[in-house]
């Protein structure tokens, strides 16, 4: 993949592509871009994120620390003790005692405001669901302001995302050379229940991730040979769609691999919860931001949870392949709309991705030459069949997921489900089953007859 230094992401057509009327390359449609991808680890960044913030911010790395040490538990644990009760109460007395620090000093590096976002949403989501259901959620200005202005220097939600837990929260096991990570010699840096369950369904979209570092290639591959359009450009994209089916399908074995290491009752009951976001909250309490109306911050609008629909690959596999009008609508009450009566929750996830792949998905679906179309114009059997391969590769991938799903948070949650609770909510706040089931049934309806 053709990619400038520090991450800047480079889609650019071949030479001979296509020609303005002066005879120069034009490449005003795919300029170069820092986007924030890199060619060995792709939505991740290239070295381990740091594992701790400046000096001046120290606090803040502190009442993580504590929380971790202490091992605070969910204020809604079956058999909670009174010992773990009153220390989550200390804990959260010291959060509330921090001095509100400025982070101006934090401008200078995205890297150190990455950091300082993964530590305050941590922070806030122990505060916040280690609180009796009964009281009502005000974060401290100690720790709620300062997440406030970071969310808005990196335009991104005051909340935890798929991006705290994934992207920017992971090292190396063993240290390497090696400037691609192996896919198994990943730990994460940060816990909430501190269990190998936890760190096991982190590091499966962290794979996932890595994996399609392949995927983003042999899609720049297609693009460049989709400028030129002649008849051996398509035979070559006929080989890259069917690699692309093969990582797919690697994607898909990779996101099974999470049996292996993470229960469906410990992630239910014990992991789950500390991702909820406002939409989801358990006791459906307003979170409020103690000082904000003093500070002039505006409220924030989103304050979902982390979701798997946060992942920009996945998103890019849509855009690319052309099913995101199939996969990305949304349902109303018993009729499919082709006009969305709300902005599609996929597309709303968007919000919550670092700004930078967030543009790199606006780039991709902003080509001039999209395969989907191209497909169908050439009317080439051969180059139908690989795109269909593909698509089906997506659509089995989206199966696995429902099936996933299922096992981790559908079926454990029907004991705990009453009759009347309405349907079951994803962390991201989405009718869960319903959502899953259009956008998979969506991703096939996008094949080719």
């Amino acid at each position: 993949m053709d990619f400038l230094p520090a991450g800047h992401f480079l889609l650019q057509p071949r030479r001979d592509a296509f020609q303005s009327s002066a005879g120069a390359v034009d490449t005003t449609t795919l300029a170069a871009h820092d986007f924030d991808v890199d060619n060995r680890t792709g939505f991740m960044p290239p070295q381990p994120p740091p594992s701790t913030l400046p000096q001046d911010w120290s606090p803040w790395e502190a009442v993580l620390s504590d929380a971790i040490k202490r091992s605070i538990q969910l204020a809604q644990k079956v058999g909670l003790t009174q010992a773990e009760a009153e220390s989550s109460a200390e804990w959260r007395a010291s959060v509330r005692a921090l001095p509100t620090l400025p982070i101006e000093a934090l401008v200078a590096s995205e890297i150190d405001l990455r950091r300082a976002h993964h530590v305050l949403t941590f922070v806030m989501h122990f505060y916040i669901h280690s609180l009796p259901l009964d009281q009502p959620v005000i974060i401290p200005e100690s720790i709620g302001l300062p997440l406030l202005r970071v969310s808005k220097r990196l335009d991104l939600p005051p909340v935890l995302t798929y991006s705290d837990n994934v992207l920017y929260n992971w090292d190396l096991v063993h240290p390497s050379a090696d400037p691609t990570p192996d896919l198994f010699n990943l730990r994460c840096q940060e816990l909430f229940t501190g269990t190998n369950d936890e760190q096991e369904f982190y590091l499966t979209s962290a794979r996932i991730e890595l994996r399609g570092v392949e995927a983003l290639e042999l899609m720049r591959e297609s693009m460049d040979e989709l400028f030129v359009g002649d008849d051996i450009a398509v035979h070559r994209v006929c080989g890259y769609l069917e690699q692309l089916a093969v990582v797919i399908n690697d994607l898909r074995e990779l996101l099974m691999h999470i049996k292996e290491g993470c229960s469906p009752m410990v992630f239910n009951d014990e992991i789950r919860p500390w991702f909820r976001g406002r939409d989801s909250d358990p006791a459906q309490r307003p979170w409020v931001f103690e000082g904000i109306e003093e500070a002039g911050i505006p409220y924030p609008t989103e304050m979902s949870g982390p979701s798997a629909a946060q992942s920009s690959l996945i998103h890019v596999l849509d855009i690319f392949l052309g099913v995101v009008r199939y996969s990305h609508k949304e349902t109303i009450t018993g009729q499919s709309a082709d006009v969305p009566a709300k902005r599609a929750f996929l597309d709303r996830m968007r919000a919550y991705m670092p700004r930078h792949h967030r543009n790199f998905l606006s780039h991709l679906a902003a080509n001039p030459r999209p395969l989907r179309q191209t497909v169908i114009e050439r009317r080439d059997a051969k180059f139908e069949a690989a795109y269909n391969t593909a698509v089906k590769a997506l659509k089995t991938f989206r199966d696995s997921h429902i099936t996933i799903v299922m096992a981790y948070i559908i079926d454990p949650s029907k004991k705990s489900h009453k009759e009347g609770d309405g349907p079951l909510k994803g962390t991201g706040g989405t009718n869960l089953a319903q959502f899953l089931r259009e956008v998979t049934e969506g991703t096939g309806g996008a094949v080719l007859r």
